[in-house]
């Protein structure tokens, strides 16, 4: 069984304004929506496996309308409308630098989704954790719309994870220089973590083993596999908050809208990976760069639509040569 995550937000930092899913990729010409390419993915899987692979869609509360009207007009490119379940994420209040809570236009307390470690609880919370299990599903795939080389149904994966014996395996590629913007795989205290790019100091990045190779360069590329065991018992679980400082409107005392030019206030987020610490040990596959991540999340430059078309190409180019 597979399920996808993107990103909350409007505004992209690839200049889409609207959700991830529904960005057009420049590909053979005519294009692809993101959510157009994973459920061709699902698809293919489909058909391959003589299945019908439930397909749950994470929505924060900002682009949900927005999300469903999208997929309902363009009929679900073609999935099976009754196994796609789509829910919302759950969200933070915002607070200013003097740790006072933002109001919004509706004066109330204004909040922000909580990161992608709120997945877990927000399934709970949804139903859908619950249907799940009714449904007799034992493991879940969690991805990132954004990545176009997203494989939601790896076997070898899921048989690496069954074979070790693990409830969590992660898909990694090697880091393309110590201060690529990814998390890297380590382990703390004797249990598997992650560590945010932001917050690994760049000393630690730079390290390198007796081989040569980076110390902490194995990336976390948004590619876990779950037992539903294991998203239980996470879901149930409260992960770190980490902060950012972000540009957010609010209303002021006079009732005016302020609209900052500069940061002004703290979102705060839990990550996913922070989970993984909840257990003793994870298996982790190294995959390839060009077979399994090309992300959009820049305009120019790397890890940008440009870069994401060109390997999607390459890739499936190559595939079709050799099937």
């Amino acid at each position: 069984m597979q399920w996808l995550r993107w990103q909350g937000g409007k505004e992209q930092g690839f200049g889409h304004n609207g959700p991830k899913g529904t960005f057009k990729l420049d590909v053979y010409g005519k294009g692809k929506y993101l959510f157009e390419i994973l459920a061709e993915n699902l698809k293919e899987a489909n058909k391959k496996y003589e299945v019908v692979i439930p397909w749950y869609i994470m929505t924060s509360k900002e682009n949900h309308d927005e999300t469903v009207a999208f997929l309902k007009k363009n009929n679900y490119f073609g999935y099976h409308r009754e196994s796609v379940i789509i829910f919302t994420q759950s969200e933070l209040p915002l607070i200013d630098i003097e740790g006072k809570l933002l109001i919004n236009k509706q004066n109330k307390i204004k909040e922000a989704s909580d990161g992608n470690g709120g997945t877990y609880s927000s399934l709970r919370r949804s139903g859908c954790l619950a249907d799940m299990k009714e449904k007799g599903i034992k493991w879940v795939f969690i991805g990132g719309v954004d990545n176009v080389l997203l494989k939601m149904v790896d076997v070898t994966l899921l048989g690496m994870a069954i074979k070790q014996g693990v409830q969590i395996a992660s898909k990694s590629v090697v880091k393309a220089n110590p201060h690529e913007k990814v998390g890297a795989f380590c382990k703390m205290n004797g249990r598997p973590k992650v560590i945010e790019y932001a917050e690994l100091p760049e000393k630690m990045a730079e390290e390198v083993d007796s081989n040569g190779e980076l110390k902490y360069g194995e990336s976390h590329i948004m590619c876990n596999l779950y037992t539903i065991e294991a998203i239980e018992k996470v879901s149930k679980e409260h992960l770190m908050y980490h902060s950012a400082f972000k540009k957010n409107s609010y209303i002021d005392e006079n009732g005016r809208e302020i609209i900052p030019e500069e940061p002004n206030s703290y979102k705060f987020e839990s990550f996913i990976f922070d989970a993984f610490e909840f257990f003793d040990d994870i298996a982790i596959l190294r995959g390839k760069r060009e077979d399994d991540f090309a992300p959009v999340k820049n305009k120019d430059g790397v890890d940008s639509p440009k870069t994401a078309k060109e390997l999607y190409e390459k890739f499936w180019n190559k595939h079709f040569l050799y099937s």
